[in-house]
């Protein structure tokens, strides 16, 4: 089976972020892999464990941004690895799905994976949109595969717990919420090895149109509050205490 998985660079949570207008100012900004796509990831070497075959990954960004989870997803086990549109101006999903279905169009490949949404974006448009330009089906919010011959079993989440299997004939395109198992951990060591390794390249993308219709035109931090009010006693005197306060800000 040939696997793409289809990965984003987003901005590191951890550090603290600052607006520039109607963007992050990204100048000195730290770039991680994709919670999601990671996932998706490590469902794809799954399959590939399982089954064989071949495991493509591709990201949308800068070398800079993008190298070293590349080199890492090579190291797990992905075979090689392509940075498209080094020189790209921001995209929006439809932007984003248009870039990946151009780079993947012609391999042939039986399965898409990519996150079920991005923690930048959380509207969760990729894999659907890359779906649509391929003219493939396509299922989100998948937490389990079972490849079967010229198909394969998926498990959807839906609220509540509640799941759902579905067989999807191939090639198809999957948005995976959670793999089923964690993603693997790679040691340094192997990680170098894969930068030694040549299995990634810098492929030329054109600039996709922003297709959504939306445009950012403001960004900005949310007002502080008063912060929250604490309050002490038993039972009686918090509940005595609470309609108190509901009474002052007009709740009748």
């Amino acid at each position: 089976m040939k696997i793409a998985v289809l990965l984003r660079a987003v901005p590191d949570p951890v550090e603290e972020l600052e607006l520039d207008g109607e963007d992050l100012d990204r100048d000195f900004l730290g770039y991680v892999l994709n919670e999601f796509d990671d996932h998706a990831l490590e469902e794809a070497l799954l399959i590939k464990d399982e089954d064989g075959g071949t495991v493509v990954v591709y990201a949308l960004g800068t070398a800079d941004e993008v190298e070293q989870m590349l080199h890492t997803a090579i190291a797990k086990g992905a075979d090689s690895g392509q940075i498209l549109g080094e020189d790209l101006d921001p995209i929006d999903a439809h932007g984003q799905a248009a870039a990946f279905a151009e780079a993947i169009s012609g391999e042939a490949f039986d399965l898409v994976l990519t996150g079920v949404q991005a923690s930048d974006e959380i509207d969760g448009q990729v894999a659907m949109l890359v779906a649509a330009e391929l003219g493939l089906p396509h299922v989100s919010v998948v937490i389990g595969t079972a490849p079967s011959d010229g198909a394969i079993r998926v498990t959807k989440e839906y609220w509540a717990g509640i799941t759902a299997d579905y067989d999807v004939r191939l090639p198809a395109v999957l948005g995976i919420q959670t793999a089923r198992e964690a993603p693997r951990y790679v040691a340094v060591a192997r990680i170098r090895q894969a930068q030694e390794s040549g299995a990634l390249e810098e492929v030329h993308i054109d600039q996709p149109d922003n297709g959504s219709g939306i445009t950012i035109t403001e960004m900005r931090l949310p007002e502080e509050g008063e912060g929250a009010q604490m309050i002490d006693g038993d039972e009686t005197a918090a509940a005595e205490r609470v309609l108190e306060i509901l009474q002052s800000a007009g709740v009748r």
